[in-house]
């Protein structure tokens, strides 16, 4: 068994990968444990305690599912012939389905059409979405059936209704 040394003696210490003389005061030296901090009472950091999810979720769009669910035909009409709302970005006037965003005015909604973001989003729509049907066929369940792809095209514009 390992006996302290009297207080006040400088000691060598191996904790870990660092070795140091420390100076033994009237508390007991016990081996230190290395690992994630488990200090909670830091008032100023209150506010970002969980600043990785708020990252996450900072710019959260709505999933592949969500928006397949969006491009039936009844629910697509009520999204394009919103109310006027001001509290959203073009007064809700300017919708895109397949990125569930909203656009300042008509030309910027057409220039959105165009981009990359617009296109990559339109090939990931492509593969139907993903059911319990499959993920009981992927757990063993049944036998697999490959995704079936989905004909995806860019909403039309009516310039007349703005």
């Amino acid at each position: 068994m390992w006996e302290s040394p009297p207080v006040g003696e400088l000691v060598y210490v191996t904790l870990g990968l660092t070795r140091k003389y420390i100076h033994l005061s009237r508390t007991r030296v016990e081996g230190s444990k290395m690992g994630k901090s488990k200090q909670t009472g830091n008032h100023k950091s209150d506010k970002k305690k969980n600043i990785a999810k708020t990252w996450k979720t900072k710019r959260r769009t709505k999933d592949l599912d969500q928006i397949h669910s969006d491009l039936k035909p009844e629910t697509a009409a009520k999204l394009l012939q919103q109310d006027v709302d001001y509290d959203v970005t073009g007064g809700a006037q300017n919708y895109c389905l397949h990125c569930a965003r909203y656009f300042v005015d008509l030309r910027s909604l057409k220039e959105h059409f165009k981009t990359k973001v617009h296109k990559r989003r339109l090939k990931q729509l492509r593969e139907e979405p993903y059911t319990q049907a499959e993920a009981d066929r992927a757990a063993g369940m049944g036998s697999y059936i490959a995704p079936k792809t989905v004909e995806v095209k860019t909403q039309s514009v009516e310039e007349d209704m703005h």
